[in-house]
């Protein structure tokens, strides 16, 4: 991938797959967002992605919504318990106050969750190994998928 998302993204995706906000297709998808204001449009085709939220679109990297369908994918692995813990979170409010600090978003989600330090650090470990899965996939991010004929 040409450009990483930043790590907290991942939580953002761990929320839309706990709340159902996905509705994966044959080659799409679309995510909800977590205040459900919008729709996003996710598209591939074999290890090209691209969707319509503005990380991915703007930014140039893969953007919660598609992190979500690598997960939904097994492109990623992460516990699911662990993703269910991530459950009715308004990013996009947090995100805003935070003034798109993204870790100071999380780090007030791990106290509204009122999460101990061990489950932080178990919660923070297993995301730093899907985050290097992330890393190490050969994935192309893009505006528009082209389909092949």
């Amino acid at each position: 991938m040409q450009k990483l998302p930043p790590i907290e993204k991942l939580y953002e995706a761990y929320s839309a797959l706990a709340d159902n906000r996905v509705s994966m297709g044959e080659n799409s998808a679309t995510v909800t967002s977590s205040d459900g204001a919008k729709t996003y449009k996710v598209e591939w085709q074999d290890d090209t992605y691209s969707s319509t939220d503005n990380a991915t679109l703007w930014q140039g990297y893969a953007g919660y919504p598609v992190i979500s369908i690598l997960i939904l994918q097994k492109k990623l692995s992460v516990d699911n318990n662990m993703v269910a813990r991530f459950s009715k979170i308004n990013w996009n409010s947090l995100n805003k106050k935070h003034k798109r600090d993204y870790r100071a978003a999380l780090l007030e989600v791990f106290e509204q969750k009122q999460f101990t330090k061990e489950e932080i650090n178990q919660i923070e470990t297993e995301t730093e190994q899907a985050f290097e899965q992330l890393k190490n996939l050969p994935l192309e991010i893009v505006r528009k998928v082209k389909r092949g004929n």
